[in-house]
């Protein structure tokens, strides 16, 4: 009988794409496809936003209506300059990390990128909630996603920090995916937030509450005086706020309105969406993380750690789990093995 042999598939699309993916450091289809798509995607982006590093400038003219009202403004011009200067880099570099042949080749590259992209990372975090209050709107709703997300990264990447100085090289792996999963639902939220604000158009029955100053300042004081909760003071200086009713393409203001709408639902949504794939991911992966545990293991017996094999934050010492034993040493595998040597 012939015994199928996954090393040399009769497909030739899979032994056409195993020459694409071997010599990147990739083992597996399904690796080789994740890191694709989203290697891809947060590479796109950041590649499609480095224009915006021109601030007063291309960002100026390119930023979502009504934003550039308090960007202009000292504080807040610094936040996203920080922001932008450091997370698009951040984003660029930390792919990087993810791609295997630059881990096995290049080890010294893959530690000083890593302290550089968590770096980077930590000063993005900080532009970011800076501009929180009032990024599209600063409703309660996206300052709260703002300062999860800015929590959420800090976390994981912290975590993926302690874990790769205990050499526990799977929860490395398992905490700064988690760290770029929720980075990277910044890209999904934008695709999520234009068919928000266009539904909401749609419906024709939507308003939010913006500055005077702000609709003056984005669309001049006509537009300005069109709204009866608008007034404006003998030196020229727009004061209340006013009901801006939600209309994506309309005009600029109510365009603004729209987005600052949909920001906070659209980002939480994205949020959850990447927080659930990454725990899949990682749940549908476990050989991937036992082979990176009987490294950790190894390395962790040469250093002399007490625990080798759970030296970081692992199940079995934090929680409830059996205590994890190597495969050689492990009762039930000898057990295994000793009754199929009998049976043959």
């Amino acid at each position: 009988m012939t015994l199928h042999n996954p090393s040399n598939p009769s497909n030739a699309f899979v032994r056409f794409m195993r020459q694409v993916y071997y010599p990147i450091g990739f083992k597996k289809g399904y690796n080789f496809i994740l890191w694709f798509i989203c290697a891809g995607a947060m590479t796109g982006f950041v590649l499609s936003r480095l224009q915006y590093l021109s601030i007063d400038g291309i960002f100026k003219a390119g930023s979502a209506p009504g934003e550039w009202y308090y960007y202009s403004k000292k504080f807040y011009h610094f936040g996203i300059t920080l922001h932008l200067s450091t997370i698009l880099p951040a984003g660029l570099l930390a792919m990087l990390q993810f791609t295997p042949f630059i881990r096995y080749k290049a080890l010294i590259f893959h530690r000083i990128n890593g302290y550089i992209v968590v770096l980077l990372l930590l000063l993005g975090n900080v532009g970011a909630l800076m501009i929180a209050r009032h990024a599209f709107g600063g409703t309660l709703s996206t300052q709260l996603l703002v300062g999860v997300l800015a929590i959420a990264t800090t976390s994981s990447a912290t975590l993926s920090y302690y874990n790769i100085k205990m050499l526990q090289i799977d929860q490395h792996r398992a905490w700064m995916l988690r760290c770029w999963f929720y980075a990277g639902s910044i890209i999904t939220l934008r695709i999520i937030l234009i068919i928000t604000a266009l539904i909401i158009s749609r419906l024709d029955s939507f308003n939010i509450a913006i500055s005077c100053d702000q609709i003056a300042f984005s669309s001049g004081d006509e537009a300005a005086a069109v709204y009866p909760g608008c007034n404006v003071t003998a030196d020229g200086v727009w004061t209340g706020y006013t009901a801006v009713h939600a209309s994506f393409g309309k005009s600029l203001i109510e365009t603004a309105a729209a987005f600052q709408l949909s920001f906070g639902m659209a980002g939480w949504l994205a949020f959850l969406l990447h927080a659930i794939g990454v725990e899949l991911y990682l749940n549908l992966t476990p050989a991937e993380s036992e082979r990176l545990r009987r490294v950790s293991y190894e390395r962790q017996l040469e250093r002399g750690f007490s625990h080798p094999g759970s030296a970081g934050l692992t199940v079995d010492r934090l929680g409830d789990a059996e205590q994890w034993m190597p495969p050689a040493t492990n009762p039930d595998t000898k057990a295994l093995k000793d009754s199929e040597s009998e049976t043959k």
